[in-house]
This record gives C-alpha cells, sequence and structure tokens, in this order.
C-alpha cells in the first residue's frame, strides 16, 4: 500500500485555537520569533505537541515581524544568516527542554519563496545549513532551487506541496496577490488533493499534469477555512 505523505501546518503564528489543529496534523513547523513568536508563544505550541504527540520543526525567517516576513528584506548575508541561526537555536533549545526534539527546519514566507526560485539564496542557505544543521531534514517545494542546493550538497531533505494553494505550470506557487489563489474550503482543495494521493500529480492553474511524490503536504495555520476543512480531509483520506 502507498505510504500516504505527512500533514504539516505552520504554527506558533497567534492565530486562535491551535488546539484545533494540532489533532489533525503529523508535524507543525513552529514560528521562532522572525516573523512571529517569542519563548511563550513558542512553548505554548510545543505543549501541545507533546500533548497530542505530534513532531515539530523550527520556521525561521527575515527578521521581521511588522511585514510577517513575506516581504523580502534588505539585509547582509552576514545579518540574515546570524538571525536565523539565534532563531533555529532558541527554538531547538525550547523544543528539547520540553521534550519535543526539533524534528526538521523549514523557512517561511519570502526566505522560503525566494530559496525556492534563486540559485543565490538557496546557495546561501544551505551552505547554512551543512554548517549548522547538517543532520536536520529541510522542507524544500518541488522543483525548486532549494531542492537542487539540497542534493548537491547531499543535505536531508523532505519535498513540499501546499495544499490549500494553487500552483503554475513550473510547480511555482500562483503568487497571494492572485484572487481565488488560496483554497480555503473542502470542496476547493479535496479534488485536487484526491488527484496528487490517489494520481501521483498535481494539476496546475492552466490544468497541466504536474506529477509529484511528496513527503509532506502542508496546509496553512493562517488559513480561514482550516478548523472546517481540516478534520474532514484527515477523515477522508488519511483513516
Amino acid at each position: 500500500m502507498k505510504k500516504l505523505p505527512e500533514i504539516n501546518c505552520d504554527l506558533g503564528e497567534g492565530m486562535p485555537n491551535e488546539n484545533e489543529i494540532f489533532q489533525f496534523i503529523d508535524t507543525a513547523s513552529i514560528a521562532c520569533g522572525g516573523h512571529f513568536g517569542d519563548e511563550n508563544t513558542i512553548n505554548e505550541s510545543l505543549e501541545l505537541a507533546l500533548k497530542y504527540k505530534k513532531k515539530v520543526g523550527a520556521h525561521p525567517s527575515y527578521p521581521d515581524q511588522k511585514h510577517f516576513g513575506r516581504k523580502t528584506m534588505k539585509i547582509s548575508e552576514k545579518e540574515l544568516k546570524k538571525s536565523i541561526l539565534i532563531q533555529i537555536l532558541k527554538f531547538e533549545q525550547l523544543a528539547e527542554k520540553s521534550g519535543t526534539p526539533m524534528d526538521h527546519i523549514k523557512f517561511h514566507g519570502a526566505l522560503y519563496n525566494e530559496a525556492a526560485a534563486d540559485p543565490e539564496m538557496a546557495d546561501t542557505l544551505t551552505d547554512f545549513i551543512a554548517n549548522h544543521f547538517h543532520n536536520t531534514p529541510i522542507f524544500a517545494p518541488p522543483h525548486s532551487q532549494l531542492e537542487k542546493y539540497l542534493k548537491q550538497k547531499n543535505l536531508h531533505q523532505r519535498v513540499e506541496v501546499f495544499g490549500d494553494r494553487r500552483y503554475l505550470d513550473n510547480y511555482q506557487l500562483v503568487p497571494r496577490s492572485v484572487f481565488g489563489s488560496h483554497l480555503i474550503s473542502e470542496s476547493e482543495i479535496s479534488p485536487p488533493l484526491k488527484s496528487l494521493l490517489e494520481n501521483g500529480y498535481l494539476l496546475s492553474d492552466s490544468g497541466k499534469k504536474l506529477p509529484f511524490n511528496p513527503d509532506t503536504i502542508c496546509f496553512h495555520g493562517d488559513n480561514p477555512g482550516i478548523h472546517e476543512f481540516l478534520p474532514s480531509i484527515r477523515k477522508k483520506f488519511w483513516t
């Protein structure tokens, strides 16, 4: 029987009722102070992960809480690496203390998107990982520069797809600025998810079939429909 990918969710970002989300995921990527969060919010999410026996990872970003890490920052490579290191080490320390060790690292927002498309950023971030966290899996989008450089440097990765976003023909996400780029209901999410899980392909915005076998599927914690669609699709496809 084909092994199903994990369900992951970006959490610890100030959204209410995380308790209702943790029950239906396998892994959480928790904000660690760059785009959102502090020691208290990290610990709150770690407590829920421990309660429901879920894996946790660090979710670092540009140090930009004003824009929630979703805008590129003009920052030196040295400053960026220093900030990311502080974020991850803070999370790793708290995770180990709580009894839920760090399972993975997933870059957030603009940093994630840039590492997917820009070879220079992908090279920079994978050098950083090789120097500091070479044994930790990195979540990477399919057919991305980040995936390419992780492979080249023999680093661990889990290839990720977003279950609540639309895709272009090149496996990149439809920009957030495009109306309908986010899927917020079960009726929108189930058909492409069924194609992915049962037939092994993503359906792009133009209708192109994109072959893909992900390790993990992400649903955004700030998706306004997550509390309604997540329990339903978990039961429908994973049980």
